[in-house]
């Protein structure tokens, strides 16, 4: 590839641009070959796994994006856990969040405050808002 002049890529030419796009599109395609094959792999390894678990008589560890919402540890989905935590309470959003590890859910979600408040407005059935941030269970 040609020297870059300290200007980025005014002193690339196109012939220089499209010989390393070519190159960046035949490494993606590797990627996305060896993606697929692992994905094979996996989804035999989950086979072996399942038929053995059937065999044996013990359920089989749920696939991975089987059971979307469901929480490995606490086995309950953030809502669950929000309206266990808030039967004849009423929290915050900010108390909600910090307080809902006491009802067996845990995340460490950088933006969790905003997960525990799309909860808590999209479930209307299961919450009630009582004042401007203060929810309850419905």
């Amino acid at each position: 590839m040609a020297k870059r002049s300290k200007g980025g890529l005014a002193g690339i030419s196109t012939a220089d641009l499209s010989r390393e796009l070519k190159r960046r599109s035949r490494g993606l395609n590797v990627l996305n070959r060896k993606r697929e094959k692992l994905l094979a792999k996996l989804a035999g390894i989950e086979s072996q796994i399942a038929d053995l678990s059937r065999l044996i008589g013990v359920p089989a560890p749920a696939r991975r994006g089987a059971r979307p919402g469901r929480r490995a540890g606490g086995g309950m989905t953030l809502p669950e856990a929000l309206q266990k935590l808030l039967t004849g309470k009423t929290l915050s959003v900010t108390e909600a969040a910090a307080r809902v590890g006491e009802v067996g859910y845990h995340s460490d979600a950088a933006n969790f405050r905003v997960m525990v408040n799309a909860a808590l407005i999209k479930h209307k059935d299961k919450f009630k808002k009582v004042s401007r941030g203060q929810y309850t269970a419905a």
